[in-house]
């Protein structure tokens, strides 16, 4: 069949670090928008839209690093850690 795939092709993950980032620099653009459609100054949505775009930046920085950190944990242990008390049943 056309549409099936091979049961050995694994499931790419879903990169949801890229999600948050992409989400977060929305939120950069939105909020000052509203803000400044319910009437605040430019210059507070200006300090607001800079202001969350420090903190998207600090965010993805350390969403990076976890991931690399994650990544290289794992080839290291050998993809899982396991404890020799993990019950089997």
């Amino acid at each position: 069949m056309p549409g099936r795939r091979a049961s050995s092709d694994p499931h790419p993950a879903p990169d949801t670090a890229s999600d948050v980032i992409r989400w977060a620099a929305f939120s950069c653009v939105l909020v000052p928008v509203v803000l400044v459609w319910y009437g605040t100054s430019l210059a507070g949505a200006t300090g607001t839209a800079l202001g969350l775009a420090a903190v998207t930046a600090v965010c993805r920085l350390l969403l990076r690093r976890s991931e690399r950190c994650a990544e290289r944990c794992a080839t290291q242990r050998g993809g899982r850690h396991t404890r020799g008390q993990t019950p089997v049943d």
